[in-house]
């Protein structure tokens, strides 16, 4: 690291810049990074053009310094003169920036400052750090580097410049009082979600009249013995040592949420559809909402109880049933929605309800190419049963039939394709087996196929089909907090904490979701894990520079963003500060943490 000297000319004047700059290695070799500019160091001869800078000393009063290179006499009898030590310059104080700075101003733009204050900062509540600043460095710690309480305090936050984005005194953050935060921030879980949902409607036009719903489930380690909404269940998590709980969670066809729900981790799925529609129609009030869920979820219970409620429905079924629809699979009269899917409205008698049969190539080719493999896996254990039974290497009836359950359980996707028979010929046992065609024709023809089902009034099959596929949605949300944001696993052992960790992830969902939209309003190609990386690298650190008479000048700067991060940062209208806190001057014996 070292100081690079610029030359400029202007209005026949030269002027002399300086920047603080690193060598870094490339895949071109080295070359030098502009890490902060520091401007112009006055010359003697260009005193007009002085440019000061206002500092702070040890007891907070403030005066103005001219700052002048040691090797260049200042103007005489000039108290305000400093003369830096060019060879002395030094970079300390490195800190994360850049994505902390973009959290923060997702957090400004879905108001949540606002939202927050009133309600964490109560009268008569003195607290020595803000609620609504603590609220706020947990979601930005979501979004960024999601990790445990203790991590933030003991890793996370020491490394980042949110001590001077959010204003927090050194020393006032620790677990404590991120416990203390996530108590606070439950009861308001119901109005955040309407906040929430106003501010998308504001930013982005967003509506919620079709909701897509799906579920999934976070594991908690440790006993959780205190949490009786932790239980073993169905492990989404492939966690089943673990108890778990079950997390709904509700968005709109552009993924935007509108809300969640946590059930007991031995809640099964079809159970929660009637207690999500009575929690949604208590938030919001009731509606002719267009509600899109998955086969997992669905029964003739739930979809009554829909019915009951006014609503409309448009769901996937179970592959079962595809076989009463085996005569309009084989025949003609589709119509092609994308170049690989094709569809087709099936009205059914009563007139209540349409059946759309769909069949995508790329699905079919993805199902054929696995029947493919477990057939020839079938096969293949079949003939050389076989043959050891053919040899006599296996004469007992028994131990024939359970090696052949062992084939059949190896390959359950197409065990029913085969007709097999252990029969005796000449006094001696021998396997018999051949495909069974006409269920092979079926499976043929089902490949790629699945079959979905509405009471929305027939219209259109594309906009059906593109409602339904709009469940990749959900799908999308819930990979993003259990990648990105580490929903999963939950350390807490109380039920209030650990709601209030979903409540957390819920926020950080929140402002990603939010920067993901800022992204394609905008065109930019990168997605939200993208834009944090590269604006990950921005930092902040206090240049300190050296005087003659034995005083340190810091300068904090955020280093220079690169043409791709400029590039980035134009897109989302993020302005960088030209400086954070203030610049200080102290002896040299004194160092800032």
């Amino acid at each position: 690291m070292f100081l690079r000297r610029h030359e400029r000319s202007k209005d026949g004047k030269g002027h002399t810049y300086w920047s603080l700059v690193e060598t870094v290695r490339t895949p071109d070799g080295p070359r030098q990074r502009t890490l902060c500019y520091l401007g112009e160091l006055n010359h003697s001869a260009q005193a007009r053009w002085l440019k000061t800078i206002e500092v702070f000393n040890e007891q907070g009063e403030s005066h103005q310094l001219k700052l002048f290179p040691c090797g260049v006499e200042p103007p005489e009898d000039d108290a305000s003169v400093a003369r830096v030590r060019l060879d002395q310059v030094r970079l300390e104080r490195s800190r994360r920036f850049g994505d902390c700075f973009l959290g923060q101003e997702l957090w400004k733009r879905l108001e949540l400052d606002r939202f927050w204050e009133p309600l964490l900062e109560g009268p008569g509540d003195a607290a020595d750090v803000p609620w609504s600043r603590m609220a706020a460095l947990l979601a930005i710690n979501r979004l960024c580097a999601p990790g445990s309480e203790l991590a933030i305090e003991e890793r996370w936050y020491p490394s980042t410049a949110l001590d001077d984005l959010l204003g927090i005194a050194e020393g006032k953050m620790n677990d404590t009082r991120l416990y203390r935060c996530l108590d606070r921030l439950l009861p308001h879980k119901t109005s955040l979600e309407r906040h929430l949902t106003g501010r998308y409607g504001e930013l982005f036009r967003a509506e919620f009249d079709v909701l897509l719903y799906d579920l999934t489930s976070s594991y908690v380690e440790g006993g959780a013995e205190k949490d009786p909404m932790m239980r073993r269940g169905y492990s989404r998590d492939h966690r089943p040592d673990c108890q778990q709980v079950v997390i709904a969670l509700i968005v709109n066809g552009e993924g935007f949420p509108l809300s969640y729900e946590t059930f007991d981790g031995n809640r099964g799925d079809v159970t929660t559809v009637e207690a999500v529609l009575r929690m949604v129609e208590r938030k919001y009030g009731k509606a002719r909402r267009v509600w899109v869920f998955d086969r997992g979820v669905v029964s003739e219970e739930n979809l009554e109880a829909l019915r009951r409620r006014g609503g409309r429905y448009l769901v996937g079924t179970p592959r079962s049933k595809l076989k009463g629809f085996e005569k309009q699979l084989l025949e003609g009269g589709w119509e092609q929605v994308r170049p690989d899917v094709e569809v087709k409205l099936v009205p059914t008698p009563q007139g209540g309800e349409t059946y759309i049969l769909c069949r995508s190539t790329a699905r079919q080719a993805k199902e054929r190419a696995i029947h493919s493999r477990f057939s020839a896996g079938m096969e293949k254990g079949l003939r050389a049963l076989e043959k050891r039974v053919a040899k006599g290497r296996l004469k007992d009836r028994n131990k024939i039939e359970r090696t052949l359950g062992k084939i059949q359980a190896r390959h359950p996707q197409v065990a029913d394709l085969y007709e097999i028979r252990v029969v005796e010929k000449r006094g001696a046992l021998a396997l018999e087996w051949g495909a069974r065609e006409g269920r092979q024709s079926w499976q043929r023809a089902r490949e790629g196929a699945y079959l979905l089902r509405t009471n929305l009034p027939p219209e259109k099959p594309e906009k059906l089909w593109t409602n339904y596929i709009q469940l990749t949605e959900a799908e999308a949300a819930f990979r993003a907090l259990k990648s990105e944001l580490s929903i999963r696993p939950i350390f807490h052992q109380l039920e209030r904490r650990a709601k209030a960790h979903i409540l957390v992830a819920f926020l950080g969902y929140a402002l990603w979701v939010t920067l993901k939209h800022l992204l394609i309003a905008k065109g930019s190609a990168a997605s939200p894990a993208r834009a944090l990386a590269l604006l990950g690298t921005l930092v902040s650190a206090d240049i300190v520079l050296p005087t003659t008479d034995g005083r340190e000048i810091r300068l904090r700067r955020v280093t220079t963003p690169s043409a791709e991060q400029k590039r980035l940062l134009d897109q989302l209208g993020i302005v960088l500060p030209d400086r954070l806190s203030f610049d200080q001057e102290c002896s040299a014996d004194s160092r800032v943490a």
